[in-house]
C-alpha cells in the first residue's frame, strides 16, 4: 500500500500543472489574488525561507502527510464549520524527488515567524510515513478555537513542500480516480 500525500482539490485548475504562488502570480493573476488572499493574515510568510531548497514558500507546492478527515473533524467540533464534505486529491509519496521536496515539521506560532532550518527534514517515503497522524497537540487545538481566532487547520500539522510545480496527472481523487484537467 503506497504511502499517500493530501492536497485540497482544485476546482477551478488552469492547464495541467499545480503551481506554487511565483509561478501562479506568472500565469495566472487572478488565480494568484485568490490564493495570496489566503496569506492576508500572514503576508510575510510568504517570504519565509525553505532552507533545504534554496528558496520561498512562495516556489513551493504545499501538501500534507495528514490525511484531512480528523483535522477537519476537530474543527467541526469546535465548531467553526459545519458538515461539509471533504474534497481532496492524493499522491503517491514515491513519486516526488527527494532533491526537490523536503518535510517541515509546522509549530503553530501566532506570530508567523520563520521556523530554523533545524525544523526541515530531507524527504522521503519511510518519514512521510511516520508523519500521517496529526498529533494530540494540533486536533485538541483545532477542537478548541474560539470564535474570533483565524482558521488555520495546517499550522501545526507537518507540511511537504516541493520546489516547483507538480503534474496534475500524478494526483489521485479521493475514491481513487486519476484527476483529470
Amino acid at each position: 500500500m503506497p504511502t499517500l500525500l493530501y492536497r485540497a482539490a482544485i476546482h477551478d485548475l488552469r492547464g495541467t500543472e499545480i503551481l506554487p504562488l511565483d509561478l501562479l502570480r506568472e500565469q495566472h493573476p487572478d488565480l494568484y489574488e485568490r490564493e495570496a488572499g489566503k496569506y492576508s493574515y500572514r503576508p510575510q510568510t510568504i517570504d519565509n525561507p525553505v532552507h533545504p531548497l534554496g528558496c520561498r514558500w512562495r516556489d513551493v507546492v504545499f501538501l500534507s502527510p495528514v490525511h484531512p478527515a480528523p483535522i477537519f473533524d476537530a474543527l467541526r467540533e469546535s465548531g467553526r464549520i459545519g458538515p461539509a464534505a471533504l474534497d481532496y486529491w492524493t499522491l503517491d509519496a514515491d513519486l516526488l524527488d527527494p532533491e526537490r521536496t523536503c518535510i517541515l515539521l509546522k509549530r503553530h506560532d501566532p506570530l508567523f515567524r520563520p521556523q530554523p532550518a533545524t525544523d526541515y527534514l530531507p524527504y522521503s517515503a519511510t518519514t512521510v510515513a511516520t508523519l500521517s497522524t496529526p498529533s494530540d497537540k494540533a486536533l485538541e487545538r483545532l477542537r478548541n478555537l474560539s470564535a474570533t481566532e483565524p482558521l488555520f487547520p495546517w499550522a501545526d500539522i507537518p507540511h511537504i513542500l516541493h520546489r516547483g510545480s507538480l503534474a496534475v496527472g500524478l494526483f489521485r481523487d479521493a475514491d481513487g480516480r486519476p484527476v483529470s484537467v
